[in-house]
């Protein structure tokens, strides 16, 4: 059966400051050091994360526990994609490949807890709006693979995660607006500086590789 594209929308205007962060990959530390240069504070702010907060890093457990944090909000990137279907029964080698043997060298205890955390993004957003005050963001991991952005709209859940197309074109030149929200947030492709064409931001600048870490507040 075809995966469904999960959608959840929230209320920008219920916190004070809304952040929005690139991929993690792992990178902890990098994180607090970021949030505590902005003030960030756990009780009325809200962070989200355009996925991938795992492999590749030093502290891929770190990053996963934050889908416990009331104050912490991310969408489905292929990294977790590929770590519930490795848990799933399908093909180890593809995770591992891709950064996931972190996993493979815990404990037995130790993977028990991360287990429970993986088996946690089989329930997150694909597709994330968030409205703050008049304006709409939709943010997902790679791409939203429609012209026109509507909530609970069918499209290719691989193309979510996975999708280049759309940056690989705007690179070229060809470019042009998704309808429907004013801005659209992605992570994914290592860059190196946020980029944005037309109403699309790219935020993943390749911590994990030695570049900056990327964050756009708002509200």
């Amino acid at each position: 059966m075809r995966e469904v594209v999960r959608y959840r929308s929230i209320r920008g205007d219920d916190y004070r400051h809304v952040w929005v962060v690139g991929d993690l990959h792992g990178c902890y530390q990098q994180l607090k050091q970021q949030l505590i240069a902005r003030k960030f504070d756990e009780r009325c702010d809200l962070l989200i994360a355009v996925g991938d907060l795992i492999d590749r890093g030093t502290d891929s457990a770190a990053c996963l526990a934050l889908l416990d944090a009331p104050w912490f909000i991310s969408v489905a990137g292929n990294h977790e994609c590929m770590a519930y279907a490795a848990l799933q029964g399908e093909s180890r080698d593809h995770w591992r490949n891709n950064g996931g043997d972190w996993y493979f060298e815990l404990s037995p205890i130790h993977r028990h807890s991360i287990d429970r955390l993986i088996q946690l993004t089989a329930s997150l957003p694909h597709v994330l709006e968030v409205n703050v005050q008049t304006r709409l963001y939709v943010i997902a991991h790679a791409d939203y693979p429609s012209a026109r952005y509507d909530l609970g709209l069918p499209v290719n859940v691989d193309d979510v995660v996975w999708g280049r197309r759309r940056l690989q074109r705007a690179q070229s030149g060809d470019y042009q607006r998704i309808e429907g929200a004013d801005h659209f947030i992605f992570g994914h492709t290592p860059l190196k500086k946020v980029c944005a064409y037309a109403n699309q931001i790219y935020l993943d600048t390749g911590a994990v590789y030695g570049g900056p870490f990327s964050m756009v507040r708002l509200r």
